[in-house]
Formats: C-alpha cells, sequence, structure tokens
C-alpha cells in the first residue's frame, strides 16, 4: 500500500513521462527532428534497416507516432489500470533503446578536462526508464490493484 506522497509522485513520474513522449513524438513529424535523429537511428543495429525501406521523414514519423501512441497508453494508465502492463513494457523498451544510442553512436562521447561527457539529452532518460520499470512492476501482478 502507497502513502498519498508516493502515489503522488508516482502519479506525477507517470503523467511527465507520458507527456515527454507525447511531445518529442509529436516533434518527430517536422524535418528538423527528422535530420536530428538520422546519425542515431541509422548506427543502431536494431534500427538502421529502417532506412532503406523507408524515407528520412517517413523513420521519424513512424518512431513519432510509437512515441505518441506509448505516451498515451501511459496517460491512460491513470484511468485504466489494464493498459498498465502494456504501457510500462512499451515505454520501458523505448527508453532502453534511445539510452542504447550512447554505446551505438559514435562521437556521443567526448572528454573535457580530462571528464568524460555525453550528450545529455540522452541520459535523462534514465529517470524515464525508472518510471516505466515501476508502472510495468505496477500493473504486473496478478490482481490490478485500482487504488494506483
Amino acid at each position: 500500500m502507497q502513502n498519498k506522497i508516493s502515489t503522488l509522485g508516482y502519479n506525477i513520474g507517470v503523467f511527465g513521462t507520458a507527456l515527454i513522449l507525447i511531445w518529442i513524438g509529436l516533434f518527430k513529424f517536422t524535418p528538423t527532428e527528422a535530420a536530428l535523429i538520422k546519425p542515431l537511428v541509422e548506427n543502431h543495429f536494431a534500427m538502421n534497416w529502417l532506412y532503406s525501406l523507408l524515407s528520412l521523414q517517413a523513420v521519424s514519423n513512424l518512431i513519432g507516432f510509437s512515441e505518441i501512441v506509448i505516451g498515451a497508453l501511459l496517460f491512460g494508465t491513470m484511468y485504466w489500470p489494464q493498459l498498465g502492463k502494456i504501457a510500462g513494457i512499451s515505454s520501458t523498451v523505448i527508453f532502453i533503446t534511445t539510452l542504447s544510442f550512447l554505446i551505438t553512436t559514435p562521437g556521443v562521447w567526448k572528454l573535457v578536462d580530462g571528464f568524460p561527457v555525453t550528450d545529455f539529452f540522452l541520459v535523462k532518460d534514465i529517470p524515464y526508464l525508472a518510471v516505466s520499470l515501476m508502472v510495468w512492476g505496477n500493473y504486473s501482478k496478478a490482481k490490478v490493484d485500482t487504488e494506483l
């Protein structure tokens, strides 16, 4: 059983994660974002094949559409707990994939004054991954707790 502060924190985390996915997903429909994600996608072992089938913008649109749907699923868990498991698993896959860009994309890591730094826009996905795992875990129980 969660106390009210934990429940509030959980709900804010889910809402914030859903909002970010939907917002960034919508931005994927722009030529600017399609060009920005190209180095990430084309260097990723599990995604680079998309460019052999689809145009630059179509790949970005597909990714954006997925992010919007998964963001909506996450948001929906606040009202329909049955969505929780699929929303948690799907968003976990998204954030593991985006974090893997830290390994698959050349030039992401740099040394600044002898200290390793990266493009921190990817690192911010760590807490989003944590929220996704919490959603997955909360709704993977045999009986869904309607209190969440």
